[in-house]
């Protein structure tokens, strides 16, 4: 590619912050998008989409190839978010099944659920380097090359109003969006840098600790398998929670061996869903099985489907709660909300 970037590019991130940052006279917001990081270089019909990790994304979403030749400008490099609708929102779990060894599945799946790629920043643009540009006139020139985009390159939103970002932290997340970024107006771009800033949504839930799995180091406690009652009473996993030091992985198998029991668990290895898939078909998923007796609290952002869509975060044990009570019921619900208003901004 005869671009002033070339790939393999590392994206610029955001570092997380506990609420909205504050209007300094120089931020701008943006929804955050729950999909995969990609930056986007074309060079006349020479296409590369790159992951966050630095490794293509090209040959799963030839739909994107063909939009971004149609779409964008004839030599450009751009940083967005590659999503997948499920109806009105966001669709993280079919984003992740396009990610297929098999060309034929990779066809079938791009006609099936068809990818859209969100710009938020322009990074090169003929024969000229952004990276140095304060991010106000990137966002600016973003803007001005959308004259042919359609349906598969979309453009996000932006606002400068700390009120208007607030309501979109609160709105979006019905249409599948996990929250807001902010970035200041003079910033260039870093690669690799978390120089942005993230707000994302926090919410809490008793659930049924019901076994856990091993650290990669040795025998101590790697993460707790996590489990809610559904509408039947079937005890379903949710996820995991992990991010223990070291001193407390060690301290937990003692802590947990009195409810380690294999018979009768309602799990197997093979049975959690979303055990096996193409992202961990290399790792031990083996677990110890917990009688599931013990409450957790633990923290999450948002769900995906029946799960967490994020590795929860450990608060405290509820040694009060009946298991049996936790239940999917008492989880928060957002307002559903509608893509096409949001990208319509």
């Amino acid at each position: 590619m005869n671009l002033p970037l070339r790939p393999p590019l590392a994206p610029m991130l955001a570092r997380a912050v506990k609420s909205l940052p504050p209007q300094d006279g120089t931020l701008l917001y943006e929804p955050k998008w729950d999909g995969f990081r990609c930056v986007v270089f074309r060079d006349g019909d020479e296409v590369y989409l790159g992951s966050r990790n630095e490794r293509p994304f090209t040959r799963y979403f030839p739909e994107l190839v063909e939009a971004v030749r149609a779409e964008l400008p004839e030599r450009v490099v751009m940083d967005g978010e590659i999503v997948v609708r499920g109806g009105q929102t966001l669709d993280f779990e079919a984003l992740q099944q396009r990610i297929h060894p098999a060309a034929s599945r990779v066809k079938l799946l791009a006609e099936r659920t068809p990818a859209s790629f969100v710009a938020f920043d322009l990074l090169a643009l003929g024969e000229e380097s952004l990276l140095e540009v304060p991010f106000s006139r990137r966002r600016a020139r973003l803007e001005s090359v959308f004259g042919a985009a359609g349906h598969g390159v979309r453009l996000t939103p932006v606002t400068s109003s700390q009120e208007q970002a607030a309501e979109w932290f609160e709105a979006f997340e019905g249409a599948g969006l996990d929250g807001v970024v902010a970035k200041p107006g003079g910033l260039p771009y870093q690669p690799d840098k978390r120089v942005m800033l993230k707000v994302k949504h926090e919410r809490t839930a008793d659930v049924v600790v019901a076994g856990y799995r091993e650290h990669k180091s040795g025998p101590v406690v790697g993460s707790l398998l996590l489990g809610l009652h559904d509408s039947t009473g079937t005890l379903r996993h949710v996820g995991v929670a992990a991010s223990f030091t070291m001193k407390r992985r060690a301290e937990l198998v003692g802590e947990l061996a009195p409810y380690v029991s294999r018979d009768g668990h309602p799990w197997s290895a093979d049975s959690l869903p979303g055990a096996v898939s193409k992202w961990s078909a290399a790792k031990d998923l083996s677990f110890v099985p917990l009688r599931p007796e013990l409450v957790v609290e633990v923290a999450y952002d948002h769900m995906e489907g029946s799960r967490f869509r994020h590795t929860a975060q450990f608060r405290r044990w509820r040694p009060d709660r009946d298991p049996g009570s936790c239940t999917y019921e008492q989880l928060e619900r957002p307002v559903s909300y509608d893509l096409d208003d949001i990208l319509a901004r």
